[in-house]
């Protein structure tokens, strides 16, 4: 029977999890505890021009990686990845030496065939192995993915890969590719698969692909505990299990799973990977799953929204994620232009004369609510909730422009204030236009305090008094007064929120007179 080999690309695609900051001590260990379980071959990370820092998995060469994988063990291949979107310059890589790597993966997208096949030529004649990687194999038509075949059979190369870039080839069409790479494909170079697990399609499809039993050997890419970018990889210890019950392989799985406990757990706690239904949405309408992962941390959309949102993006983009974009696509979807002078005009008679009250759902509401209290005994404000009715405080509205909230608020016995977004809500009493009063950051253009106090300053309101808008807590994610209003953001996004929304109350403070009645990272 031909072999079966498996390639663990735990440090290069995991590395998109945590920007390939493993840490030395990590770095190093890993790599000698795959080469304990018996793995073929052990891709150590990315190979490009970087300021090569040791405590993360990007290397600039031979030099940089010989540390890291000195002593090598004979019985493993060590890898490095070549990305044809920044390939590395191949006077910094010179030739193959017994103490570097021993294989480059050249991925290249379909813009990039013919660079790739030139930079391919032109590798192996430094003595490496080269695998070619074609991005987005199912983007391909047949006869594209055959006359691409027939165009890399010309070359030496020692593996040719069907590449399932946003985790949505199924088993049928994964067959199908195989078959037909299998029938075109020189005898002498294996046929590789690579998956993201979008569409938990990973583990059904290398298991059929090994139970083809292709003429041919064959290589699977896996990672240790899955890790990789939204929904991850496939598994490692899982598919590695697997191969010793069906085909009598002696891989070890007790050094994967020190790797998952010593290094891998922490990372995980701080940076989630995957199943996840925007991420299947994602792959469900043909897009990079980085689209899903920028719509989910906004936190505001439901599955009806992010499947519209996706739908939306031109077929042209996305299989090409691009930031800029994506908050383009978001800010315009969010917009959802409606007339809403109506609305404007009623409320200006209602809040005419009156003091307003904004209440946020931070803890300082429930621990000063004394002074709250005593607020409003004094000056019989209009009391507006913030995305929520606080059960402390009695609302005359509440402001919502975020479609989960909505849901959580829809039944409560209190005048409701939503903004335009909110495209699947029924039961309201004024719509705002949500573009007239959302921030120009992306990371706040949603914010409910922001939103309403912008929406008052317009309405001509002078003076404003805020409880229970506390800030973001990065030490404290349940900071709330009810259940069901955390987040989940990095302490990086945190702290970039925190400053952006301070820097937005500051501007308004210079037009209207914000007073905070509770405490508040906000308050000056």
């Amino acid at each position: 029977m031909s072999k079966i080999n498996l390639l663990d690309c735990t440090l290069r695609d995991g590395g998109y999890v945590n920007d390939w900051h493993f840490g030395r001590e990590a770095i190093f260990n890993i790599g000698k505890k795959i080469v304990l379980a018996g793995i073929e071959y052990f891709e150590i990370g990315f190979v490009r021009e970087c300021d090569y820092d040791e405590d993360y998995s990007l290397f600039d060469g031979n030099e940089s990686v010989r540390k890291m994988i000195t002593p090598k063990n004979p019985g493993t291949h060590y890898v490095g990845m070549i990305d044809m979107g920044r390939p590395i310059p191949l006077e910094k890589l010179g030739k193959r030496t017994e103490d570097g790597f021993d294989v480059f993966r050249v991925i290249f997208k379909k813009s990039k065939i013919q660079e790739a096949y030139d930079y391919i030529q032109k590798l192996q004649k430094l003595g490496y192995e080269v695998f070619a990687q074609a991005v987005g194999t199912d983007n391909y038509s047949d006869s594209e993915f055959i006359d691409l075949i027939k165009q890399f059979n010309e070359l030496p190369i020692s593996a040719f890969y069907i590449v399932d870039s946003f985790g949505l080839i199924k088993k049928k069409d994964f067959v199908r590719l195989a078959q037909i790479a299998d029938h075109n494909l020189r005898e002498d170079i294996m046929l590789g698969y690579h998956s993201h697990n979008n569409m938990q399609q990973a583990m059904g499809n290398a298991s059929a692909f090994t139970e083809m039993h292709l003429h041919r050997d064959i290589i699977l890419d896996a990672c240790v505990f899955g890790m990789g970018r939204g929904a991850g990889n496939l598994n490692l210890e899982l598919f590695a299990e697997y191969m010793n019950e069906n085909f009598d392989k002696q891989y070890r799985i007790e050094p994967m799973l020190e790797i998952i406990d010593e290094y891998l757990n922490d990372i995980y706690r701080e940076h989630f990977w995957g199943y996840s239904l925007p991420l299947y949405l994602s792959a469900a309408n043909g897009c990079h799953p980085n689209y899903a992962i920028y719509f989910a941390s906004k936190g505001t959309l439901t599955v009806k929204s992010y499947n519209e949102i996706l739908k939306a993006i031109p077929k042209e983009d996305k299989a090409l994620y691009n930031k800029d974009k994506a908050e383009k696509i978001y800010k315009e979807y969010q917009e959802n232009y409606v007339d809403d002078r109506e609305s404007v005009e009623q409320l200006e008679k209602e809040l005419a004369g009156r003091q307003i009250l904004l209440i946020g759902p931070g803890k300082s509401l429930e621990e000063q609510k004394d002074q709250v209290q005593a607020f409003i005994q004094k000056e019989k404000p209009v009391v507006i909730g913030l995305n929520f009715v606080p059960t402390e405080v009695s609302c005359d509205y509440v402001f919502v422009c975020h479609m989960r909230r909505y849901k959580n608020v829809v039944n409560q016995p209190v005048k409701k204030i939503i903004t335009s977004n909110l495209r699947e809500a029924k039961e309201y009493d004024h719509m705002l236009n949500f573009a007239s009063y959302s921030c120009q950051e992306p990371a706040i253009m949603e914010n409910s305090g922001l939103m309403c106090l912008h929406f008052l300053m317009h309405m001509g309101i002078a003076k404003v008094s805020i409880a229970g808008l506390d800030g973001y807590d990065i030490t404290n994610r349940g900071n709330y007064v009810n259940s069901g209003l955390e987040y989940d953001f990095t302490a990086e996004q945190l702290q970039e929120r925190n400053e952006l929304i301070a820097k937005e109350i500051s501007a308004l403070q210079e037009k209207m007179e914000i007073d905070f009645l509770t405490d508040s990272i906000y308050k000056r």
